[in-house]
């Protein structure tokens, strides 16, 4: 089963290894019982198509976009996913854009822990949507042994800043829809927020460009780790994906509130509402990852602030990846209605 496969590969997925920090409460949940035949199969359904179109790739280079943010990312099988099939191809869907986490990539192939975005692309289209109105691409080296030194640097809020706009700029549309997972739920936030931001790693202070609020219609965060992950608790700056700066660290309780949380999650924390004019939050209680129940210091750290509404999911097999490859309906009908199911 692919959800046994993934759950086997939770250390490395978290940071790289428990040396590197895993900390208590991440063991993953035993697995009462199977995953129901039917969703097995939808979870491990080949999407078709994988790469960018051809059309979408000349469109990439012809703008700019290509080699610079490397968003075609023809280095990795399943690296990027989307583009109309000729310059005469409609949109007529919003198109939606899929950030996944740290580790995964665009589209699954078959290794545990990297289910990608198979499962939502293959619902999507069997829903009215087409290849022109659904985007992926791949923002990390997409490696396991990779994961601890990952965190919310310049080229990867840049790389999936540069994405958002891309798509929307190439299919016209006047707004967008984003899906995104684990780490890639901060990243995307940073993107749409816009503004400076601080990488001492590559080069200091940047700018990351004007908010992109109006651009986003629906935003949905899956397991993100929007005020620290409880695995950074004891680890601190670590490993880069703990970090105090740009990483997940929660920081320290001081009688009052929180103090230390990382300064990247603390600008996110400081706005509300500005992911798009929709927002919701997919989250479990027994995500494996996440651990604690969800809760960070006295809250839940899945969920947005000011969210629109939220879809929360208490037992197997509804955790940190389940959450993503199970819920399918549930993102096409926050994407589409507006509602959570």
């Amino acid at each position: 089963m692919r959800l046994r496969s993934s759950l086997s590969l939770l250390g490395a997925l978290c940071l790289g290894s428990l040396s590197a920090g895993c900390g208590e409460g991440t063991e993953p949940p035993e697995v009462a019982a199977d995953v129901p035949a039917a969703e097995v199969a939808t979870q491990q359904s080949a999407v078709t198509t994988t790469g960018f179109t051809t059309d979408f790739r000349n469109w990439l280079k012809t703008n700019g976009y290509e080699p610079t943010y490397n968003l075609i990312r023809d280095d990795l099988s399943g690296g990027s996913y989307g583009g109309k099939a000729s310059s005469t191809d409609t949109v007529v869907n919003q198109p939606v854009i899929f950030i996944h986490g740290n580790s995964d990539k665009a589209i699954g192939t078959g290794t545990a822990g990297q289910t990608g975005w198979n499962a939502s692309i293959d619902y999507f289209l069997s829903n009215g949507y087409k290849t022109s109105e659904l985007y992926a691409t791949t923002w990390g080296p997409a490696s396991a042994s990779l994961s601890a030194y990952q965190y919310h640097s310049k080229t990867n809020v840049m790389k999936v800043r540069k994405f958002i706009e891309a798509v929307k700029a190439y299919t016209g549309a006047a707004k967008v829809d984003i899906i995104a997972h684990s780490m890639g739920v901060t990243l995307a936030r940073k993107a749409i927020l816009g503004g400076y931001a601080t990488d001492a790693l590559e080069g200091g202070q940047y700018y990351i460009g004007p908010s992109l609020t109006s651009s986003v219609d629906t935003f949905v965060g899956i397991a993100g780790a929007n005020r620290g992950l409880t695995s950074c608790y004891q680890t601190g700056g670590s490993t880069p994906t703990c970090a105090a700066t740009n990483g997940l660290y929660p920081g320290y309780w001081n009688g009052f509130g929180v103090s230390g949380r990382s300064a990247y999650l603390d600008d996110l924390m400081a706005s509300s509402k500005f992911e798009g004019a929709y927002r919701y939050s997919i989250w479990s209680t027994v995500d494996e990852i996440i651990g604690y129940g969800d809760v960070v210091y006295y809250d839940y750290t899945s969920r947005l602030p000011g969210q629109t509404g939220e879809k929360v999911y208490s037992s197997v097999p509804y955790g940190h990846f389940g959450s993503k490859d199970q819920t399918q309906s549930v993102q096409y009908s926050m994407v589409k209605n507006h509602t959570v199911p």
